[in-house]
């Protein structure tokens, strides 16, 4: 498959060293070079990529900080001459961590891994379809994961909540975890299993989903705060 792929790094040698590698990998398409983090956090907003070739020390924002700001990151590679962030930075699921100078093998290897892990996560999402069907009320209704904000239960039975409307399933909590896709819903207390991504706000022992308030179990309580923010939250 072919990968979209931007360069951010503040010295020109280094983005025209890294954009002569690029042109020699025929899968790769190169579509941007920035010396800076504010310049690439611009370019994103309107295109979509694949890979980011990252420098981390850069001026105002560091490459790190940058990373940890976007929303939904590509897949990145970091291109540093400092190997003392490579910790850190696998922390935040980066493919790989190159110190410069960079040898040309080492750079394919890198892209090669990108390469395969895109691949691979694209065959997943072609191969799980985005929804399932459900009995409520004497009927199988579509229920499409993107809608579903959460699921409470109700003894025996399931309330479905999606914008607008309750669905009520003869179905546990156990059933519909064990259903549900593990890297978008999480249980976060014995009585309610969330989607992640419809998480508006983490407050003591609540979470707010939508409209919704629900209850966090004090055991859940660090793996949820984990789960939900993940590398997102901004600290001074």
């Amino acid at each position: 498959m072919n990968l979209r792929c931007i360069i951010v790094d503040d010295e020109p040698l280094a983005r025209k060293g890294l954009g002569e590698y690029v042109q020699d990998i025929p899968y790769l398409q190169w579509v941007g070079s920035f010396e800076n983090a504010m310049l690439a956090a611009d370019f994103l907003k309107h295109n979509s990529i694949d890979l980011i070739l990252l420098d981390i020390r850069m001026p105002k924002i560091s490459g790190i900080e940058f990373l940890k700001n976007l929303k939904s990151p590509p897949l990145v590679i970091f291109t540093t001459a400092y190997p003392e962030y490579a910790l850190e930075s696998y922390e935040l699921d980066v493919i790989d961590y190159l110190v410069k100078p960079i040898a040309f093998e080492r750079f394919k290897k890198a892209i090669q891994k990108a390469n395969d892990y895109a691949a691979l996560r694209q065959h997943l999402s072609a191969s799980q379809p985005d929804y399932f069907f459900i009995k409520c009320d004497h009927k199988l209704e579509k229920i499409e994961f993107p809608n579903l904000l959460l699921v409470e239960a109700m003894e025996n039975y399931c309330i479905l909540h999606i914008p607008g409307r309750k669905l009520i399933t003869y179905i546990t909590l156990t059933q519909m975890q064990h259903k549900l896709p593990a890297d978008r819903f999480m249980k976060v207390h014995k009585s309610f299993l969330v989607a992640l991504d419809k998480v508006k706000s983490l407050e003591g022992n609540h979470l707010q989903v939508g409209t919704l308030q629900v209850p966090i179990s004090r055991s859940l309580k660090s793996e949820v705060a984990k789960r939900v923010l993940g590398n997102k939250l901004i600290k001074r």
